[in-house]
């Protein structure tokens, strides 16, 4: 034993679905080890809480966004926020996890002590003040994006007279019931929020630069459903949840290695909602390949029937300025508006912006390689979640979940206090570089500059094929010959055990 435990065994950073799913398989992997998780909001759900726009739902279906471990029960796979913390606020209680939450605690830094073995974190607390845990081990579920500071694309509203709100930070008491709204962006938030909002609006106009390749599917999955009807609900999502990710993984690839099959896929399914006339194809024709960005799903066709009824429309075109009564394109056309929704984009974020450091030197994570797409090079006691792109994000929280308490019960195995991917500089050189993100997305593109490193080859990469990474993560040993288990101080029983604090 150390000569003075810490605080917690494990110290889990976000209380929303990959800081759920870990404190989850710490309850059933790693029961004899203390953790906390902690959460700058005060509720649990990240983003689930966090976005409170019209509309707001999953873009991805439940049997995958939802946990391996939790079978997802309700009729529709395509679930709204209010169905998702339902889900998640069962968890937490079924499972003992929610006395282990502390809320109202904004994680500023953490600092590796390596003479210690340990990590030193420093929370803000809602008056101000501050606190600090010690823990062996960190797991940052702190998501991918700037909580704070959404992406601003530097737009001048002049002489507009109306109300300008991002979704980031969407007012509970926007009245828009009978007015003209034009949503700016393409993305999953518009597609989102336009259907949403054309309900109660007079108009709403989805106002895009470029289009987005969308498909439509319905929000139930009969198939799902028909199974839980008849099979244990554990089987049933078992099976539900092979076939989604399955056909997910075969719609990506054929995306990749027939884009052209693909687009007139995605138009005919258009054509044929749209009854053939009423729409522009190139208002669904985006300058790139599907899956070149991420797809935008439209459940029930919900965006394309508001526009069949004239409720929403789509208008492609540059914005030349904002005018008193809305915006005029270049093209000279104006878009009257009472409201502008600025659905723009987010702002990716590395580790929650936590400033973290190792023996109180800075960490440059874009100067680290992934490992595993769970841990970073030469970094002890780390790791995070960063979602696919091409698929759900808790299919990555569930692998990185599981991976950690198998390591964490491996140091347990061997008395190790610490668990460091090992890179030397000379197999850094040897490393082939690979891009990151495989993505033209605008926020990916803007935030290269601050990830970690990727190498062509595993184990120092984060993959997009979760079929791949779930076969590795699954068959790999732990104890690969490139993750170091070692003692610290007075555990150490051999010289060569002993570390140094700058180590």
């Amino acid at each position: 034993m150390l000569a003075t435990p810490p605080d917690f065994d494990v110290l889990i950073v976000g209380a929303g679905i990959s800081g759920i799913g870990m404190a989850a398989h710490m309850e059933m992997m790693c029961p004899d080890r203390s953790y906390t998780v902690v959460e700058r909001r005060e509720n649990l759900g990240g983003t689930w809480d966090l976005f409170r726009y019209p509309g707001i739902r999953s873009d991805s279906d439940m049997h995958t966004l939802g946990f391996v471990f939790e079978p997802w029960k309700h009729e529709k796979s395509i679930a709204d926020a209010p169905a998702i913390l339902d889900y998640l606020n069962r968890i937490v209680d079924e499972r003992g996890i929610r006395d282990k939450i502390r809320h109202g605690h904004k994680v500023l830094s953490a600092d590796w002590r390596g003479d210690e073995a340990r990590w030193h974190v420093t929370a803000e607390l809602p008056d101000g003040t501050t606190t600090t845990f010690t823990a062996s081990f960190l797991y940052l579920g702190s998501g991918y994006y700037d909580y704070d500071d959404p992406y601003d694309p530097g737009f001048d509203f002049g002489e507009f007279q109306g109300q300008v709100v991002h979704p980031q930070f969407w007012p509970e008491d926007l009245a828009y019931a009978g007015k003209k709204v034009v949503v700016i962006g393409s993305g999953a938030t518009a597609v989102t929020i336009v259907p949403a909002m054309a309900e109660k609006a007079g108009h709403v106009t989805m106002l895009q630069r470029t289009p987005t390749w969308m498909f439509s599917r319905p929000a139930k999955d009969r198939i799902a459903n028909f199974l839980r009807r008849i099979l244990p609900d554990e089987l049933a999502y078992r099976i539900t949840r092979w076939k989604n990710i399955k056909l997910q993984d075969i719609g990506y690839k054929r995306a990749r290695e027939r884009p052209e099959k693909v687009k007139e896929f995605l138009h005919k399914r258009i054509r044929k909602i749209f009854g053939g006339s009423g729409y522009d194809v190139a208002d669904f024709t985006p300058p790139y390949n599907p899956w070149e960005q991420r797809l935008c799903l439209v459940p029930d066709d919900d965006l394309f029937e508001a526009i069949k009824r004239g409720k929403a429309a789509i208008k492609t075109g540059r914005i030349a300025r904002f005018v008193k009564e809305g915006i005029e394109l270049e093209s000279g056309e104006v878009l009257p508006a009472d409201i502008v929704v600025t659905a723009t984009g987010l702002k990716l974020a590395v580790a929650g912006k936590i400033a973290v450091s190792q023996d109180g030197a800075p960490v440059d994570f874009a100067q680290r390689y992934y490992y595993k797409g769970c841990m970073f090079s030469n970094l002890p006691n780390l790791a995070v979640v960063f979602g696919y792109l091409n698929a759900s994000w808790t299919l990555r929280a569930d692998l990185n979940s599981d991976y950690v308490c198998r390591l964490l019960n491996e140091m347990k195995a061997n008395g190790a206090d610490i668990a460091v991917p090992v890179l030397s500089e000379a197999d850094e050189a040897a490393l082939e570089e690979d891009d990151i993100f495989d993505f033209s997305s605008g926020y990916i593109q803007r935030s290269k500059h601050i990830m970690p490193k990727n190498a062509v080859d595993f184990p120092w990469r984060l993959n997009q094929e979760y079929v791949l990474d779930r076969k590795r993560m699954a068959e790999d040993p732990v104890d690969d010959g490139i993750v170091a288990f070692r003692r610290v101080g007075a555990n150490a029983s051999a010289p060569e055990e002993q570390l140094e604090a700058a180590e």
